[in-house]
């Protein structure tokens, strides 16, 4: 009698070809008509008694990216753009073209430097003229246009389905190369079985095929035939499927343990709304209203409502006259006109600090210790370490005793609630404290410092005006840096990315 095996690993053997020839598995899977999952299981058992042989390769991929998909009829923006050219007699404005190729002003815009290129138009002042290429009728369709007609007709292709339809890849590659997101290319692995020579010699000298059974099932149950089935054994030392439980974001548990900290520390928590007056965000801190942070690249600003009502008449003329002239502080102020217009435009807020400072004139006696966690936005630049929209927490101490020192203790002990133990103070300028200091923690897996945030003891143009005549402690520090490097990113977009791994890999608690 010849060798037993289960029925589709028979099947598998009997459907590879001769002579060793290689075969995709996912190939395998459809000549037999099974899922890849019992072909691929097959393959690993006879892999192991020698009987075929895998290996790997890998292949490139194209699709249609966001952009390129986004083309009516997978054309290219420049095409429709010249074609409008044409039709105007030869010569026209950017908005009588962006009219008639039925293009917005900001993609024809977009598209000038493609049309330059590839010579269907030259630039004269605000208006375009056709170029030679268009003389004598339509161009044909070039390798990378070719190459997305290709993928919108047929979906996602390997690089050998894309050659063998004839299209010129490496020449529409070279021109794509500077337009990210009209085709993109992936790495696609794919594992290839080939019948070895015992394999072949154990077909030839017969297999018996038998069926076994994965599950008991109610069927088998019914019909009495479970008594003559043959189940299939498990190998109880393989590993089992990973358990992923249900857990919380973790960005979310650093915000609750940044929470949980300062209210270990005997703070209580308050809140103010994210669109903010100028007035809490800017005046009310002793920032001068031709500040750089105050203008429309720095600072969202908020249409509707146009403009937030300012509070107690009292407490708006003590900040104005701190503002003009230093009013009752001793100080001189900014010696400029303060502008109850500017104070009252609405803003996203660019701080927490505007609920601390709230906080403060709601109940400036002493002692208080108070904390606020929350967004804050600003017009930065997207980068690695920058976001437009990010979370702070930021505190006060209201305290007679309140100290430099006490504010470096304070800020040591919440670093290293947070996991960093080695902090650096350095000194710092900000507009509403005095001393101030920026708070650095040392990083094991950079050996170098990272600047964390700031910090300083309110000045006395902020306090006083806000009804508060002892020192109080102040600082304002962003979360997602924390984050970052707790949880060893090198990017601060990678906390908002659905990168689905990382999620379930990242453990629910420090160890």
């Amino acid at each position: 009698m010849g060798a037993v095996l289960r029925e589709v690993e028979v099947r598998v053997l009997e459907a590879l070809p001769p002579g060793q020839e290689a075969v995709g598995i996912e190939e395998l899977a459809r000549r037999l008509g099974l899922d890849q999952s019992p072909v691929a299981g097959a393959v690993a058992t006879l892999a192991e008694r020698g009987l075929v042989a895998v290996s790997e390769e890998s292949e490139d991929e194209f699709r249609a990216g966001p952009k390129g998909s986004g083309w009516d009829g997978a054309e290219f923006p420049e095409r429709r753009v010249a074609r409008a050219l044409v039709a105007a007699g030869g010569e026209a404005e950017i908005p009588a073209l962006a009219q008639a190729s039925g293009l917005s002003t900001k993609e024809v815009g977009e598209s000038l430097r493609w049309l330059t290129q590839r010579g269907w138009a030259v630039k004269d002042g605000a208006r375009l003229r056709a170029g030679a290429a268009w003389t004598a009728g339509e161009p044909a369709l070039e390798p990378d246009e070719l190459l997305l007609r290709f993928l919108a007709a047929h979906g996602p292709a390997r690089r050998a389905a894309v050659l063998a339809a004839g299209e010129a890849l490496d020449a529409a590659l070279g021109r794509l190369a500077q337009r990210a997101g009209v085709v993109d290319r992936r790495e696609r692995r794919r594992r290839l079985v080939a019948i070895t020579v015992d394999g072949q010699a154990l077909l030839a000298g017969g297999i018996e095929s038998r069926h076994e059974v994965n599950e008991l099932t109610t069927e088998l149950l019914v019909s009495g035939r479970w008594r003559e089935a043959e189940f299939r054994a498990y190998d109880v030392t393989l590993p089992g499927p990973a358990a992923v439980p249900g857990k919380e974001h973790p960005f979310r548990r650093i915000l609750q343990e940044t929470r949980r900290a300062f209210l270990e520390m005997g703070f209580e928590e308050t809140r103010s709304p994210w669109v903010e007056s100028a007035f809490w965000d800017f005046d009310a801190l002793f920032q001068p209203q031709d500040h750089p942070a105050r203008d429309m690249q720095d600072t969202f600003y908020v249409a509707r409502p146009e403009k937030a009502a300012l509070p107690d008449p009292a407490l708006v003329d003590r900040v104005r006259r701190t503002h003009e002239d230093g009013g009752d502080t001793g100080s001189i102020g900014w010696r400029t006109r303060w502008d109850p217009a500017l104070a009252e435009r609405c803003v996203l807020r660019t701080h927490t600090t505007a609920a601390t400072a709230r906080a403060l004139y709601a109940d400036p006696k002493p002692p208080r210790r108070i904390f606020s966690v929350g967004p804050v936005f600003r017009r930065e630049t997207i980068d690695y370490k920058h976001l437009p929209v990010f979370h702070q927490v930021d505190g006060i101490v209201i305290d007679a005793n309140a100290s430099f020192a006490m504010l470096l203790t304070l800020l040591t002990t919440f670093y290293r609630k947070m996991g960093f133990p080695r902090i650096q103070f350095r000194p710092a300028f900000f507009p509403y404290t005095e001393p101030s200091v920026e708070v650095f923690v040392y990083l094991e897996s950079r050996q170098d410092w990272v600047e964390m945030g700031g910090a300083g003891v309110f000045r006395p143009e902020v306090t006083e005006p806000l009804g508060c005549t002892v020192p109080v402690l102040a600082w304002g520090l962003g979360l997602e840096r924390v984050a970052m490097f707790r949880f060893g990113l090198s990017d601060i977009r990678e906390i908002y990315l659905a990168h689905l791994d990382w999620l379930k890999e990242t453990p629910l608690c420090r160890s």
